[in-house]
């Protein structure tokens, strides 16, 4: 690797961060700083990969082909009474989001990543930008880029008016160790002992989905994998309020922390998929330990680019997790920025480029998940919405459209 001409900060340890490090290490000194004190491994539950996530590992150097994941081959829809009711052929790579940050964090040197470093403020010089960071330390460099998601303190400095919006629904997640699946029960959702499907059931109002991923230490082999569920549920802002209250009493806002979430809540939730799952997914639900919960919301930023600071992967849009996109969209944002540094030279002018290819992206993304998930809303504001809504109730184009790109072809 030739000398690099600059220095870059990314704020945001996460997988959007890691991906603008090492896609920009040939041009730049990179830093990544991270909020959390401690390593990320753990956050995160599945992923649907695609061939826009692949081009942007390629680019990287990342050596993924020979076990990124596991491979899904055909969609199952079980009905109410756990009968198959529908099932078609469609193939694609699943991972953990662990498997992921474990290939990427690897790759990035040590001793450029950073714990512990909260940001406070960026400030724009004629010749750079400074990163003020809450232990009082400041971090100067040619390029600023924002990595830190949701929450991003980039974008509330730069865009304070956007800000995420609850869709009115939130997701419980959890993992289901594969050893721990009944033999009846693993031949209806794993296939040949290789291969997985992912299916889906579809209580009133309501979506329930899962796929095989990888196990603890980004294990694969057959047995010592698990099932990631995902279940949308619609909840108001009141009980959106409840989930995000711990045992304690405290509020949480956007997010609460696994380990936090009240007893009372988790037992209704388990209450509920005695009452409305199909049996498949009861039985994998009663196999599930500590649940994890996820607020849905969108974000749509007007802009990516601010001078010599960009922000990418969900600081700039949040997507709902319908499409399955989210790390595939972060890292071509990155792949973008990086390609268009490589041919102007001029980093205002590169931004702007990168801002010009990824805001239309990121709006369609936002736009067809917004068009998925409008089954789980409570409430449609438009004649679209509540079409949506009917549509995306079926289960044949549930099956058939969750989770692909295809729409972007069109």
């Amino acid at each position: 690797m030739s000398r690099p001409a600059g220095r870059a900060i990314v704020i945001g340890g996460s997988l959007a961060g890691l991906f603008a490090g090492l896609l920009l290490r040939r041009q730049f000194s990179v830093d990544i700083h991270e909020r959390a004190d401690a390593g990320l491994a753990g956050r995160g539950a599945g992923i649907v990969t695609h061939p826009l996530l692949w081009e942007a590992l390629d680019a990287a150097g990342i050596a993924w082909r020979q076990g990124l994941g596991i491979e899904v081959r055909t969609r199952r829809f079980f009905d109410p009474g756990g009968r198959l009711g529908l099932e078609f052929p469609y193939s694609q790579t699943v991972t953990a989001w662990d498997r992921l940050y474990d290939m990427l964090r690897r790759a990035f040197p040590a001793e450029h990543y950073h714990h512990g470093r909260e940001l406070v403020a960026v400030e724009q010089r004629r010749d750079g930008v400074a990163a003020h960071f809450a232990d009082g330390s400041v971090a100067e460099a040619d390029l600023l880029i924002g990595a830190d998601g949701l929450r991003s303190t980039v974008r509330a400095q730069f865009l304070p008016g956007v800000a995420p919006l609850y869709a009115g629904y939130a997701a419980w997640r959890a993992l289901v160790p594969e050893h721990a699946i009944a033999p009846a029960l693993h031949a209806q959702m794993f296939d040949h002992m290789v291969f997985g499907h992912m299916a889906f059931c579809l209580p009133p109002g309501e979506q329930m989905l899962g796929y095989p991923v990888a196990g603890p230490n980004n294990d694969l082999r057959p047995g010592h994998r698990r099932y990631n569920l995902v279940w949308y549920r619609p909840a108001d802002e009141i009980q959106l309020r409840r989930l995000l209250t711990d045992e304690a009493g405290s509020l949480h806002a956007v997010s609460i922390p696994p380990p936090l979430i009240s007893r009372a809540v988790v037992a209704d939730m388990r209450a509920a998929a005695e009452a409305v799952l199909a049996p498949q997914f009861r039985d994998l639900m009663r196999l599930a330990g500590q649940p994890m919960l996820q607020a849905i919301y969108d974000i749509e930023s007007p802009r990516m680019a601010f001078g010599r600071v960009a922000l990418i992967g969900d600081a700039a849009f949040v997507a709902r997790p319908h499409v399955g996109a989210g790390v595939a969209k972060a890292a071509q944002d990155a792949l973008a920025l990086a390609r268009a540094l490589t041919r102007t030279g001029d980093i205002a002018a590169a931004l702007k480029e990168m801002e010009a290819r990824q805001l239309p992206f990121g709006r369609r993304i936002v736009a067809r998940a917004r068009e998925l998930g409008a089954c789980l809303q409570p409430h449609h504001a438009t004649a679209a919405e509540r079409a949506n809504a009917e549509r995306f109730r079926a289960p044949d184009v549930t099956l058939a459209e969750t989770a692909t790109l295809e729409f972007l072809e069109g």
